[in-house]
């Protein structure tokens, strides 16, 4: 038997060998008729798989007037159809459609359960399937380890906290993600207006009409240096690709490659100054950002240089700009927008002052989206480790 790494100090029992079938009933989903499918939250809930489960929790989607199988309020809802082993709670009585099982279980087998599911348990049930599904007897004969009630209740306790913390910063995560969609739409103007919905206060006046072409004073597209010489890359040169920006992101970016003076001679790329803007037009139109340092760029990309408008602000008008041309694309075969397109794409420009002032309104904004973002990272790491070191 493998050797907890971390366990509460006050216990030192060994920890039971069971069968899951042993200590916790399990009923198997049974899906309803689909003519007794409905909309109405009167009904009951149906819960089919984990299309119905959202952060660990059932959330109501589909209703039925038929029961077939039944799990209670309290009780764990396990995926049995793929993705096989998304563990989830219910707040409510569900009916169970057959993706499912309902597991009773208290939180120390919900973590467990979880912990299953992130090092691929129930993988060994599905080998060879075609469709990847596990079976009453998979669930049922799954052999665990229990300690005492008291330690599981300790164990138990100990994750809902971090479960606890981290749905709080998933919450306002989500909270400034939406206020910043929202802002986005209401401190620009919209369509056939030429002042914002929401205004920060000091500022009047009419917004200016330009093109994007009016924005800076340069514009740069890139290239690729051939990819077969060896002296073309590994350089001195932060070199970027589309794939190195990450949607929703201005400000940040992981440069994955370099090139040489002699790549940089020998292709089409080019040096762009520091404090430029990189927006990509062809693969992953829609992403920008924002480069701090000299750069180059692969043949995807157009910059704006010597910048005459404030770089926070531009930024996020041309994010914004950028979306609603990813929204007009949807459907059709185009899959970029060409240099003449984006500079004479109409904008409107308030002021010097405004512009830096709403700049720093969503620099600030996405700090802080991105603080708890970088929370959430820290905490599900530190939960995956607890599952590995405290479970056996």
């Amino acid at each position: 038997m493998r050797q907890l790494k971390i366990r509460f100090k006050k216990y030192n029992d060994v920890w039971d060998n069971v069968k899951l079938t042993e200590i916790a009933p399990i009923v198997m989903g049974q899906s309803p008729d689909s003519k007794n499918y409905t909309d109405n939250p009167n009904d009951y809930i149906l819960v089919q798989g984990n299309a119905d489960m959202q952060n660990g929790r059932v959330v109501p989607r589909v209703w039925t007037t038929q029961i077939t199988k039944l799990a209670e309020k309290g009780d764990l809802i396990l995926s049995v159809r793929a993705p096989v082993g998304d563990i989830g709670k219910t707040d409510y009585n569900v009916v169970l459609g057959r993706g499912v099982a309902g597991i009773k279980g208290n939180e120390f087998l919900f973590q467990l359960l979880t912990k299953m599911k992130q090092y691929h348990y129930w993988a060994r049930f599905s080998t060879g399937s075609t469709f990847e599904s596990i079976n009453s007897n998979d669930i049922k004969s799954a052999e665990i380890y229990l300690p005492s009630p008291a330690e599981q209740q300790a164990i138990g306790s100990l994750f809902r906290t971090l479960d606890d913390l981290l749905s709080s910063y998933k919450n306002n995560l989500a909270n400034y993600q939406s206020l910043k969609a929202t802002m986005l739409s209401k401190m620009f103007p919209k369509a056939g207006q030429t002042v914002p919905e929401i205004r920060l206060d000091g500022f009047e006046g009419e917004w200016e009409l330009l093109e994007v072409n009016d924005l800076a004073d340069d514009f740069q597209s890139g290239g690729t240096p051939k990819t077969n010489v060896q002296e073309y890359w590994d350089g001195d040169i932060p070199w970027i690709q589309s794939s190195d920006l990450e949607a929703n992101c201005l400000f940040e970016i992981k440069v994955q490659k370099s090139i040489s003076e002699k790549g940089l001679k020998n292709s089409s790329a080019k040096i762009i100054p520091k404090d430029s803007i990189a927006v990509v037009t062809r693969v992953g139109v829609g992403k920008l950002v924002v480069m701090r340092h000299e750069y180059a760029t692969s043949q995807d990309f157009l910059s704006l240089s010597n910048l005459k408008s404030n770089i926070e602000f531009t930024a996020y008008l041309l994010y914004r700009l950028l979306q609603k041309e990813i929204t007009q694309l949807q459907g059709t075969s185009i899959k970029g927008i060409t240099k003449v397109e984006l500079l004479s794409k109409k904008v409107l420009i308030p002021s010097l002052p405004e512009q830096q002032a709403i700049g720093a309104y969503f620099s600030n904004l996405d700090q802080l989206i991105t603080s708890y973002q970088e929370k959430i990272s820290q905490l599900e790491t530190l939960k995956k480790k607890l599952l590995q070191d405290m479970f056996i």
